[in-house]
């Protein structure tokens, strides 16, 4: 019911330019998203890299632009900003399961338009490719528990620790068998 509200009341988007260029190594969800996108008019292109999405703006560029923050072989936001060089106008929406506020600063002063966190649905990021510039969006339906919100802060920062648990540990300030504890556990809901 709200997302119908919330299609409803977004500018209908321009029927000339409905191109869209999905970047995300994810592959099983990258063509779930270009299928659901086509779907609802866009002409879409993929990429599994940094490399291919920049050769894909290189190539033309799209009016429209959905990148993961975080991939194999380098950082969304070059795509992001080759897309504003060589597009201005282009709305460029950055996806990541990582996402915290410096991030989302860097990505909207590189160009992006939107920024959201995965698992983001394709009813949540046509809206947001539909929404006007100075729209506010509508808080989400079901947020991320507190316990949610600090479990995937600890993942991050394993993740840039390469996977090593006594240096997370000591840049988080915990003791190591408390992280080995908290990462041996499934993720909170």
């Amino acid at each position: 019911m709200m997302q119908d509200t919330l299609i409803e009341t977004a500018p209908t988007l321009p029927a000339a330019d409905m191109s869209l260029l999905l970047v995300d190594d994810d592959k099983p969800f990258l063509t779930r998203l270009a299928r659901a996108m086509e779907s609802r008019g866009y002409s879409v292109r993929m990429a599994e890299s940094v490399g291919a999405g920049l050769a894909a703006v290189d190539e033309s560029a799209p009016a429209f632009a959905v990148i993961d923050l975080r991939l194999a072989d380098g950082n969304g936001l070059d795509v992001i900003a080759r897309l504003k060089e060589r597009r201005p106008d282009a709305r460029g929406i950055v996806l990541t399961g990582y996402g915290n506020i410096a991030t989302a600063v860097s990505a909207v002063k590189l160009g992006a338009f939107d920024f959201l966190a995965k698992p983001a649905d394709a009813d949540e990021i046509h809206a947001a490719l539909a929404a006007a510039r100075d729209a506010r969006p509508l808080p989400p339906d079901n947020p991320m528990s507190a316990d949610r919100v600090r479990w995937e802060h600890i993942q991050r920062v394993y993740e840039l620790c390469n996977r090593n648990v006594s240096e997370t540990a000591r840049r988080l300030g915990m003791h190591r068998r408390t992280l080995q504890r908290i990462l041996a556990k499934r993720a909170p809901r």
